[in-house]
């Protein structure tokens, strides 16, 4: 899975990757260790996750995170 993080916001990109795995809010959030809430909360963008979450959740699934420098025009 390659996703642009940059042309999205933060909680479609976590939703993004739950809805790739093929779990529910709650089973997604039971597996990192987080509260169903957290994750609710993350998706709805209630709430701003750390960068640190995201490693987690891509080493928890096998992702690669890459950064790439933006074109220039």
């Amino acid at each position: 899975m390659e996703i642009k993080a940059n042309k999205y916001k933060a909680n479609e990109v976590l939703k993004f990757i739950r809805q790739n795995t093929n779990l529910t809010q709650k089973e997604f959030a039971k597996r990192i260790n987080k509260s169903e809430d957290w994750q609710y909360s993350n998706e709805s963008g209630r709430s701003r996750y750390f960068f640190n979450d995201i490693i987690e959740i891509a080493n928890k699934y096998d992702l690669e995170i890459i950064i790439k420098d933006k074109e220039k025009k």
